[in-house]
């Protein structure tokens, strides 16, 4: 029997989607950029770094 050591971690994938998006961006796209900047900068970014995380991608409206 193999007593090598193995590394694990637990991983959390999260995949969110903005209700709306196609239509705040239409109704007024500089608001709707500065506002999901500011809640990724005040609540996502600071919860995922207290969990010691990092995030991998980000896309647009894809």
């Amino acid at each position: 029997m193999s007593h090598d050591h193995v590394d694990r971690r637990l991983a959390a994938i999260l995949a969110a989607d903005v209700v709306g998006y196609s239509r705040m961006m239409a109704t007024d796209e500089t608001a709707t950029l500065a506002a999901l900047k500011l809640h990724r900068q005040c609540v996502f970014d600071p919860t995922v770094a207290s969990h010691n995380g990092r995030l991998v991608k980000l896309m647009g409206d894809g």
